[in-house]
């Protein structure tokens, strides 16, 4: 990291050049082809862009009017993939959405606004609660529409996808924490809050790309591993944490190991993927396309936003049999990171997950409880959150040891079950 800057100055590229990255955005395209010509300058093989069609969504206009007890507009955006609605309900108010609270209030969210803030950690509850997750049950009791509070306070409204590469099927909307602080006193106050939301967002279909090469393995094995991270970030910032800390980790995996390991036992994959943010469509397609080729891959590594997280600790997907191989890896590099299991849908490695493939990524396995996305996902995922020394730590490795010493993919195929 002290002889070169290409980290720091590909991913001001990436941010200040070509924005968002958002599906549909012109800055998608053009980062797309930036990091195809990176992977090439580096040296890769059979480098190329993969289309990816889908049902995307452009953000329209959205409000959100208090009705009663009062007259009052709040600044709120809407959650990509919501639909075009004009909707008015009363508000319920689940707070930080814990899984018991929808099922004990059920008959409560009929027909009603449902308010869930984007607290991953419910009081009494063990592991993360994602967004999709509050407003899926939010959609199972019947509710009109979702309103999605962030946690963080200062931050402003938190975004997210609600759709499964496609439409949502209620209304689904954002507010800062302030605001939706203020929902919940005027509902505790007068008890009963009566909203109207209306938004003029557009769903129709798009096109993105993955973004794949290769440092092809100098013996006669047809084995692979892959490192990947998405690119794309959400239309209201820079999305620099979020993913382009980890796409620019993967680049530097990929510059380095071209420069330094010429003589790799094992081809390493790159993949940069597209749409992940609406439902990890780049990844969920090419898993399906290349379906035949699963069988070679190895162990794939997912480094979404890499870059940011404080302990770049190794994450696997409850592959058990595996720790002891990373552990080993660890002590011969001298590196301070540890090894956990552990299984979530909501990045990149879980396509290849469910089709048996060994999976694992860069994580905080190091923490006592679930914190949330800090800025992430928010309008201040900005380049200046990003710190130099962060994403180099988590782009530069050994070179892999593949293929007499790692996992083998007969060993492991039996999916895990989430």
């Amino acid at each position: 990291m002290y002889t070169s800057t290409e980290l720091m100055d590909t991913l001001t590229i990436l941010c200040d050049a070509f924005g968002s990255r958002f599906g549909g955005t012109p800055g998608e395209k053009q980062a797309a082809d930036f990091l195809k010509a990176k992977l090439e300058a580096y040296g890769l093989q059979n480098v190329h862009l993969e289309e990816i069609h889908y049902e995307g969504w452009r953000r329209g206009t959205v409000s959100l009017e208090i009705l009663e007890p009062i007259q009052r507009t709040l600044p709120c955006i809407s959650l990509p993939h919501s639909p075009p609605a004009n909707l008015e309900a009363e508000l319920v108010d689940l707070d930080e959405g814990a899984p018991d609270d929808f099922d004990a209030r059920a008959d409560e969210i009929a027909g009603k606004i449902v308010l869930a803030t984007s607290e991953v950690n419910p009081r009494g509850v063990k592991r993360w609660i994602h967004r999709n997750e509050k407003y899926g049950r939010s959609l199972l009791a019947g509710a009109a529409g979702f309103i999605f509070v962030n946690h963080y306070p200062g931050y402003g409204p938190a975004t997210g996808g609600i759709g499964e590469d496609g439409a949502g099927l209620i209304l689904g909307i954002s507010l800062a924490l302030e605001d939706g602080r203020f929902l919940q006193r005027l509902l505790a106050k007068h008890g009963t809050v009566k909203l109207r939301l209306t938004s003029s967002d557009v769903i129709e279909p798009m096109v993105s790309w993955n973004v794949i090469g290769d440092l092809p393995g100098t013996g006669q094995s047809d084995q692979i591993v892959m490192l990947g991270s998405h690119y794309d970030g959400h239309d209201i910032s820079q999305g620099a944490g979020d993913p382009a800390s980890g796409t620019v980790a993967v680049l530097e995996a990929a510059r380095v190991l071209a420069q330094y390991a010429p003589d790799l036992p094992c081809t390493i994959r790159f993949a940069l993927w597209g749409v992940e943010e609406i439902g990890l469509i780049g990844s969920t397609q090419y898993a399906e396309k290349h379906a035949d080729l699963l069988d070679n891959i190895r162990f794939y590594l997912n480094m979404d936003s890499a870059g940011v997280i404080e302990h770049k600790d190794i994450e696997l997907n409850k592959w058990e049999n595996l720790a002891p191989i990373f552990a080993g890896w660890r002590d011969e590099m001298a590196r301070d990171f540890r090894v956990g299991q552990s299984i979530n849908a909501h990045s990149d490695h879980y396509p290849f997950l469910m089709a048996g493939v060994p999976t694992g990524g860069i994580n905080q396995v190091r923490r006592k409880a679930f914190g949330g996305r800090g800025y992430g996902h928010t309008a201040y995922d900005t380049l200046d959150k990003v710190e130099e020394r962060g994403v180099a730590g988590s782009g530069r490795f050994r070179r892999p040891p593949c293929p007499q010493n790692c996992p083998s993919p007969s060993l492991a195929r039996p999916t895990p079950q989430p």
